[in-house]
């Protein structure tokens, strides 16, 4: 038996991990939950599932669960409690999957417990790549990406590294592929989170329509992976079935395929190297679209090519660009600014923010601290 702790509970990673322990209760138990402010739901999954510990990251909102759980679950609040259950010496397996720089800190906590980290928290490794693989290495952490092409290169990767050229990250494009740009001035929040293949939250759901969230995939396949940016390359594939490819010299390309669904890369980072059964039907290749492939247009996707820049250029800049956009992402779900506004906002603070090399996670955390005020000034000019 597993004990998780499930970082992100009430969240679309959460519940679908929450899914996949349904189907094996004997092998999987869950010892931590945690949510920011939605008590409701976790009173719910805390009746249900019983864990040792309940997470709820805003003191108010744990003071009402606390009030309402009727059995002997400790309630903890803040951050600091998202450490201690992250790194509890009876935790096995940490989901991370709180969305955001919000996640990086008991993600990091997990690793230096040793623990076997299933990462659906992109901002670990975007804002404090270095750092993270560092303690992942020095505590004999595991690693699992938990994100479909992340997933798919590293089940790709167990054939081996020997003469490996490039990795591909598919990406489905989002909901305005094929929108003029022109049009995409009018865009509105809800039309933005109509994903058409995935669940996801709403944060999530503008950084696919922008590609910023491929751009963030980039840095962290260039961290999980130990490659170079050149080494990485991004495609089109609007239907969401082959999840990514590695290349290799000898001309092979191995790629992962299967329906878009999250719960077989959980199933997978909860199972590795064995598999389970996700709850996800098998893939009936006759019974899909024709499979498309295209370049990405840097022009309609320029947050994609500010990512490709920030890890090119290295030290502060992933954390900077990560810090404004999801402040310009915010201001946009709240209609302060355009959908076009987000990667112009992004590059101007990139261009205002000072070029500096991070080595602690406290630098890390300042960084961003500055960035999202920094941020914030510049949408001024925008409301």
């Amino acid at each position: 038996m597993k004990n998780i702790t499930l970082l992100g509970a009430t969240g679309s990673i959460g519940k679908s991990t929450l899914s996949v322990v349904d189907l094996h209760s004997d092998q999987f138990n869950i010892f931590a939950l945690s949510s920011n402010t939605n008590w409701q739901q976790m009173l719910e999954l805390c009746n249900k599932y019983q864990p040792n510990y309940a997470v709820m990251v805003d003191e108010q909102s744990a003071e009402k669960l606390s009030n309402a759980v009727i059995t002997d679950i400790q309630v903890l609040s803040g951050t600091q409690a998202l450490d201690k259950v992250a790194a509890h010496q009876d935790t096995d397996f940490v989901m991370a999957a709180i969305v955001g720089a919000a996640g990086m800190s008991s993600a990091l906590c997990a690793a230096k417990a040793g623990k076997r980290i299933m990462l659906a928290n992109k901002e670990s490794l975007v804002l404090s790549g270095d750092i993270f693989m560092k303690a992942v290495a020095e505590f004999n952490a595991e690693l699992i990406p938990v994100d479909s092409e992340h997933s798919a290169i590293f089940q790709c990767l167990q054939s081996g590294r020997s003469g490996l050229n490039k990795i591909q990250l598919t990406a489905s494009g989002g909901p305005f592929l094929n929108t003029s740009i022109s049009k995409l001035k009018s865009i509105t929040p809800d039309q933005v989170c109509a994903h058409p293949n995935w669940s996801m939250g709403r944060k999530i759901s503008v950084d696919s329509a922008t590609m910023m969230n491929k751009g963030l995939e980039v840095i962290e396949a260039h961290y999980l992976f130990s490659i170079v940016p050149e080494q990485i390359d991004v495609v089109i594939h609007p239907q969401s079935i082959v999840h990514s490819s590695v290349y290799y010299k000898d001309g092979s390309t191995l790629s992962q395929l299967g329906n878009p669904d999250m719960r077989t890369v959980i199933s997978y980072a909860m199972s590795y190297p064995q598999r389970i059964n996700s709850g996800v039907a098998a893939l009936d290749l006759t019974n899909v679209p024709a499979l498309e492939f295209y370049q990405p247009n840097f022009e309609r996707f320029t947050c994609l090519k500010l990512a490709f820049e920030a890890l090119n250029k290295g030290g502060n800049a992933m954390i900077t660009m990560n810090a404004a956009n999801e402040i310009a992402v915010e201001h946009f779900l709240n209609h302060q600014i355009g959908f076009l506004d987000i990667p112009k906002i992004v590059d101007q603070t990139l261009s205002t923010m000072k070029h500096t090399t991070p080595n602690s996670l406290d630098e890390v955390v300042n960084n961003d601290l500055v960035a999202r005020e920094t941020t914030r000034e510049i949408i001024k000019q925008y409301e």
